[in-house]
């Protein structure tokens, strides 16, 4: 969430913010009431407590002195009661406003551009030779389903929609994507983890806006845990309540993880394949850092998802999230968009965003300089490669008249030399 102090010092700035996310920016002048409110009732929690101590003090003096302390004494018991009453209205108040503070979005850097939707997200450049086929393309669906290395219909029958069996080269060309892109990211100084499937809600909270996320996600019953939606959420949490000397840092990690989503409501699981799905295999990129070197991380980590789809061969794209698709946890965010032949157009595949001090705050996650001084980290985040999604592209850009499809160059030596995916014997 964002830093109450700030609010406080310099609300106008956080108005003009809702404004252009289209937002109530009423909201800021009624948190401002209830955090004044909230530090009156804590004042006053304060001065109990030091009144409560001055009559102990008096209490005693006057035993030693030998004169009547019944007054005082009478006046020590009312304390503790008005005490109680008064402390659960500063914790009322102290929800409410936590509550409320969640609502107000993380402030957009100034170049954001402006726009209500995701239609009106800018494209920022063009970067590939979009294939020219000389025959008729055919979708991945299609085609790995003519090469038996694919079964929608058995996964359906175990799962439900959204699932799916991958079998002969279509699984090694997953286990492929997974290797190259671990291999990569190691050679870039990042440090490799592998987290849990599962987390907190404090966690989930901490990524922003969890009401919308919670629709999302699979609860697991009568615990507090969710499967995790992508690594970032839980790589974020893995410095909760920690402090970071200075010299330490950037701290630069990658984590493979397979990922959980329900994806219900306008982006649904209606097409049969691997584009949406339940479940998918992600590499993500997350950078915690000093707030003065947050946008130089910012490039480097879209330098490297430039360089994942070079080295794939594949036509993509840059896309800037508007004001109004901008989400509120983020400072500014960009998306990769790769090539498909099959629709004519470009599908979302990577999204870089930087969330600035917004998710670190919520954990408690902190840095310090060598004068002792803290301070809240800024933290990133970038797909290096969600599997399902690449390999539908590459199924669809390198396929070729007789239904194979070709392995991208740098996938070979990951496939054992192989360099075309063809029927199975």
């Amino acid at each position: 969430m964002i830093d109450i102090k700030d609010l406080r010092e310099r609300p106008e700035v956080y108005v003009m913010n809702m404004k252009k996310k289209g937002k109530d920016s009423s909201l800021v002048s009624e948190i401002l009431e209830i955090d004044k409110e909230w530090r009156k009732l804590k004042k006053k929690d304060d001065d109990l407590r030091a009144e409560r101590n001055k009559i102990s003090k008096q209490i005693n003096f006057a035993k030693k002195e030998k004169k009547d302390f019944s007054l005082l004494l009478r006046k020590a018991k009312q304390i503790p009661l008005r005490l109680k009453r008064n402390e659960e209205k500063v914790k009322k108040l102290y929800e409410s406003l936590q509550k409320k503070l969640y609502d107000i979005p993380n402030l957009m850097q100034e170049d954001v551009p402006k726009g209500n939707s995701d239609k009106e997200n800018l494209v920022r450049k063009e970067i590939g030779k979009i294939p020219n086929f000389s025959f008729r393309v055919r979708n991945h669906v299609e085609l790995l389903e003519s090469l038996d290395l694919v079964d929608f219909d058995a996964s359906a029958e175990v799962a439900g929609n959204g699932f799916y069996y991958l079998k002969g080269d279509l699984g090694l060309l997953n286990r492929a994507l997974i290797n190259f892109a671990i291999d990569f990211m190691k050679k870039k100084g990042y440090v490799y983890v592998e987290p849990p499937l599962m987390m907190r809600k404090k966690v989930a909270m901490a990524k922003g806006d969890f009401t919308a996320f919670e629709e999302a996600l699979y609860k697991i019953e009568k615990e507090d845990l969710y499967m995790i939606p992508t690594a970032e959420d839980v790589i974020l949490g893995m410095l909760s309540d920690k402090t970071i000397k200075e010299e330490k840092l950037p701290l630069k990690f990658f984590g493979y993880s397979m990922c959980f989503r329900k994806e219900i409501g306008s982006h649904g699981i209606n097409e049969k394949g691997l584009w949406r799905t339940h479940q998918f295999n992600k590499i993500e990129q997350f950078i915690f850092c000093k707030p003065e070197d947050s946008w130089k991380h910012y490039k480097e980590l879209k330098k490297n998802s430039e360089e994942i789809m070079k080295k794939l061969g594949l036509a993509y794209r840059w896309i800037e999230c508007c004001t109004g698709d901008l989400g509120d946890w983020k400072s500014k965010s960009e998306d990769i968009e790769v090539w498909r032949p099959t629709i004519n157009d470009y599908g979302e595949m990577m999204s870089l965003s930087n969330c600035t001090d917004y998710q670190a705050r919520d954990l408690n996650i902190r840095g310090v300089n060598n004068n002792g001084e803290r301070y809240v980290l800024h933290t990133l985040n970038n797909t290096a490669l969600a599997t399902s999604r690449m390999m539908v592209a590459i199924v669809e850009n390198y396929q070729q008249k007789d239904g194979s499809i070709k392995v991208p160059r740098v996938l070979i030596p990951y496939m054992n030399g192989k360099k075309v995916i063809g029927k199975r014997r």
